[in-house]
């Protein structure tokens, strides 16, 4: 009986060992995010949401090109 329970602990470790083993590496969690969330805008020509530093702002609108800064606003927008 000694002898089955040595060996039921033992493939037990075993199995344990090589799970552990060749299962991947969890990337482990800092507790903050890696990249701060940016602020967006909305072009007033398309409606294309855009990070604001890549934004071009004129006149109180934003745009998400130049092409549309010079087109200007669409009719119905503020």
């Amino acid at each position: 009986m000694g002898r089955l329970l040595f060996l039921l602990v033992l493939t037990a470790l075993a199995v344990w060992l090589w799970r552990h083993f060749t299962r991947p590496a969890r990337p482990r969690a800092s507790g903050r995010p890696e990249q701060e969330a940016k602020p967006m805008v909305r072009c007033a020509h398309c409606g294309v949401h855009v990070p604001q530093e890549r934004a071009l702002s004129h006149e109180g609108h934003w745009y998400c090109s130049q092409l549309h800064l010079t087109q200007g606003p669409q009719r119905g927008e503020r």
